[in-house]
Order: structure tokens, then C-alpha cells, then sequence
């Protein structure tokens, strides 16, 4: 197996992992009493990365050379998507679902940056395809996912505001 399907493979495991214990986060919390919020813009999250997936798979070469110091910095990035899944635990889910009253997280990466997963993605999405020379399915999925996440940071924030409250009227 070439350096790039062995590199493909183990990003597509790693986010079907993520899914399996994103569900398993999001029944919970609903279960508990959680509520999700801009629910109508998740089909299109899993489109894009699954579009971005596909399309590094039909259009990189299997034998396309790679490029060694983005793919350490690749790989230095999912160190940082481990420490925020870690640091959010049994918060952490693919969709946008919060826990009335919960504080919100304010350990690892989440100290520095509100947004630490949004990070990552971007760039994963900028880094993964730039390993092995596709420097336009990086512009292009870039792009996309910069809309996305616009739409969905704003969303996010709403559902957020109610507990940034709490956390400010706790520690303030």
C-alpha cells in the first residue's frame, strides 16, 4: 500500500471512530436533557467531508509523491484534534448539542482558542491534500469550509451564549 491510501485509510477510520463516539456523546446528552441546535446544517457538514474525502481519493494519484515536512505538520495536527477531543470528553459530538447549566470547557486548547476543532479542521482540509501536491482540492474545500464554518460558529455561539453567562456570573 502506498504512503498516500495508507495516509487516506487512516483519516477515513479515524472519522468513522469519531462518528461512532460523537453518537454515543449525542444520545447521551439528549438522554440527560441536552438540546441541538442548527441541526439543519449538519447534512451538509457530512457532505462536504465526505466530498473532501472522495475527492482526495479519485483525483491523487496512488503514487503520488509526498511532500515529508506537511505531512509531519499533518500529523502534528491530529495531536492537537486528540487533545481537544480528550479535553471536551463526553462533550464532544459532530453536531451542536449543549447541557443547560453544564460550564463550559475551559481546559486544554480551550484556554487559548474557543474554537480549537475548527482549527483543526481547517487545517486538515488545507494540509492533507497539500501532502501530495493537490494544492486545488485544498483551495477549493478551503473555501467551502470556511462557508461552513461561518455559518456554523454563529450557530454555534447561540447556543452557547446561555452558558458563556453562567460560566461568567460562576467565575466572575
Amino acid at each position: 500500500m502506498t504512503v498516500f491510501w495508507s495516509v487516506l485509510l487512516a483519516v477515513a477510520l479515524a472519522r468513522l471512530a469519531e462518528l461512532i463516539y460523537s453518537r454515543r456523546n449525542t444520545q447521551r446528552l439528549l438522554a440527560e436533557g441536552a438540546r441541538e441546535y442548527g441541526a439543519g446544517h449538519y447534512p451538509v457538514i457530512v457532505l462536504l467531508h465526505a466530498a473532501w474525502l472522495a475527492s482526495l481519493a479519485v483525483f491523487i494519484p496512488a503514487d503520488a509523491p509526498v511532500v515529508p515536512g506537511l505531512l509531519v505538520l499533518f500529523l502534528l495536527v491530529q495531536i492537537l484534534r486528540v487533545w481537544v477531543l480528550a479535553s471536551l470528553g463526553r462533550y464532544w459530538t459532530t453536531r451542536i448539542i449543549t447541557l443547560p447549566g453544564v460550564p463550559l470547557v475551559r481546559r486544554g486548547p480551550y484556554r487559548f482558542i474557543r474554537h480549537p476543532n475548527y482549527l483543526v479542521v481547517v487545517l486538515e482540509i488545507a494540509l492533507l491534500p497539500l501532502c501530495f501536491g493537490a494544492w486545488e482540492i485544498a483551495v477549493v474545500f478551503s473555501l467551502l469550509n470556511a462557508a461552513m464554518l461561518f455559518w456554523r460558529i454563529r450557530e454555534e455561539n447561540l447556543a452557547l451564549a446561555d452558558r458563556r453567562e453562567i460560566v461568567q456570573e460562576n467565575h466572575g
